[in-house]
């Protein structure tokens, strides 16, 4: 079982070995949505399934919604539904992983964990390390499975609020770290939301950071390392990650897993949410 990371030749064992197992492609552009269907149809793993940021792991009804944002959570028997019509059962080893860094996938990962589907993990370099290694492609569909009863079981990982956020603000009880680039997070620049700037006290690591010149996610000792200096004497259990809307913050979350300083929460909502909360606070710098 797989919970964190997998590497391209691990996942082609499972594959040979004919395994309980299921791979999604959630490749994605953040400005260009629509692209996320031509980069699957281009070439995604042998058998993976599609998994559209804006169209499976997010949802636009209010009424439907777990927390607001940029991209909405939808609740999680919605969620778990939609994996069961995949043709997923709980015995599967799940494999999600993109063309982004690690960008995109980390939502399905964490979603994956947030209904109690523990052997998910994100393929370690991603789509490019998959071809520099030969491994098969295709550029259509996989045959659909037949649908399937998922679950939801308790949560493996924790789900933040943007009231639990604020009401904790500023208290050694949690430690906010912002995942968006540097710039954004003080406030320089901001192409997405209305307001430019932080969460009061959070901490800066862009999602990244995670990663190594190759595109591979750093050593656990090299990221121990790293998170601990950034906390600088603080829990890590008091760890809640944010981002603009939930989804590039995920790495962060991945990253301290496995650099065994987990589990820590998402704010899913993240700042497109705060930052549109009238009263809360906002800091740049």
């Amino acid at each position: 079982m797989y919970t964190t990371l997998i590497s391209v030749a691990e996942l082609k064992s499972l594959q040979d070995q004919g395994a309980p197992l299921m791979v999604f492609d959630c490749s994605f552009e953040l400005l260009k949505p629509e692209a996320a269907d031509e980069l699957y149809a281009q070439a995604h793993v042998h058998g993976a399934v599609q998994a559209h940021l804006e169209r499976h792991l997010s949802t636009h009804d209010v009424a439907l919604a777990v927390n607001g944002g940029r991209h909405p959570l939808p609740y999680r028997e919605s969620f778990a539904n939609w994996l069961g019509e995949q043709g997923l059962t709980p015995d599967m080893q799940v494999v999600v992983y993109d063309r982004q860094g690690a960008n995109y996938c980390g939502r399905l990962w964490w979603m994956l964990k947030w209904v109690g589907h523990n052997q998910a993990a994100v393929l370690d370099g991603g789509l490019q390390a998959w071809q520099a290694a030969g491994g098969a492609v295709d550029s259509v569909p996989p045959s659909p499975r037949p649908p399937a009863k998922l679950p939801v079981r308790p949560a493996l990982l924790a789900l933040a609020h943007t009231q639990s956020v604020a009401q904790h603000l500023g208290l050694e009880s949690q430690t906010v770290i912002d995942a968006r680039a540097a710039a954004r997070y003080r406030g320089e620049v901001e192409p997405l939301d209305p307001v430019a700037g932080h969460i009061p006290g959070a901490l800066n690591r862009p999602f990244n950071q995670n990663l190594n010149a190759e595109g591979f996610f750093k050593s656990p000792d090299v990221l121990r390392q790293e998170f601990t200096a950034l906390l600088a004497g603080r829990d890590p259990a008091t760890v809640v990650h944010h981002c603009g809307s939930g989804v590039s913050a995920v790495p962060n979350v991945l990253a301290m897993e496995i650099a065994g300083l987990g589990p820590t929460a998402l704010y899913a909502g993240s700042w497109s949410e705060w930052c549109n909360t009238p009263g809360l606070p906002c800091a740049k710098g």
